[in-house]
């Protein structure tokens, strides 16, 4: 087990999603997520699949998460069905979760509540096309079914 990774245990499991699109006229999209070590606990993997919504289809992807062992800033390697691929930044400190990335014309944040009983993820994504104003982007929640 990579000892720099033992805090995300609590992510660790079978999610439900359901992801709420507020500029699709509120379009909710249920999905999956399921969380697991990888390489007996070397790094995180988690992986999203998502129903079809009649506005918005939220991309099937994984995600890889690993730390440098001298740092406190996790890096979570990020790829979609769309071929889409990003690098983010996340802090993770056993309630607040929080991913981000700074890019030219294309900036992202997520932040996430963990609920005392460990069974709910409350969260937003916003998102900075134009290098100053942020703008919200849409909500998810994680309902544990496992883990």
């Amino acid at each position: 087990m990579n000892h720099v990774l033992t805090e995300l245990e609590a992510l660790i499991g079978e999610w439900n999603v359901d992801a709420i699109f507020p500029a699709d006229r509120g379009t909710h999209v249920r999905g999956h997520v399921s969380s697991q070590w990888i390489d007996n606990g070397a790094f995180l993997e988690m992986r999203s699949t998502f129903e079809p919504a009649p506005c918005v289809k939220p991309p099937a992807s994984v995600s890889i998460i690993g730390r440098d062992d001298t740092t406190k800033v996790y890096q979570m390697m990020y790829f979609d069905e769309r071929g889409v691929s990003r690098i983010y930044d996340m802090d993770f400190d056993g309630r607040t979760w929080k991913i981000w990335r700074a890019a030219p014309n294309f900036s992202q944040r997520f932040e996430g509540a963990l609920s005392v009983d460990g069974r709910t993820i409350v969260a937003r994504w916003e998102i900075c096309q134009d290098d100053v104003n942020w703008q919200h982007d849409f909500d998810i929640i994680y309902r544990r079914r496992s883990g």
